[in-house]
């Protein structure tokens, strides 16, 4: 392959893989950190829902047996 046409092809590929990467930058994207936070929040506030919702005894309150 001439050395010319080498060039021109790869100056063409350049320009083709820029504009390529500037329409991926501009993509919208949706985090996906905040659809792990959403989740674990909405896992905790499941798990809160399971426990039984009555007083607990401390360590140093007086029992009554």
């Amino acid at each position: 392959m001439h050395p010319d046409t080498h060039l021109q092809l790869h100056a063409a590929r350049s320009t083709e893989l820029r504009r390529q990467a500037d329409e991926f930058r501009l993509m919208p994207r949706t985090p996906r950190e905040d659809l792990r936070t959403r989740l674990g929040w909405t896992m905790v506030e499941l798990g809160l829902r399971l426990i039984p919702n009555r007083p607990t005894l401390s360590a140093h309150s007086p029992r009554t047996a």
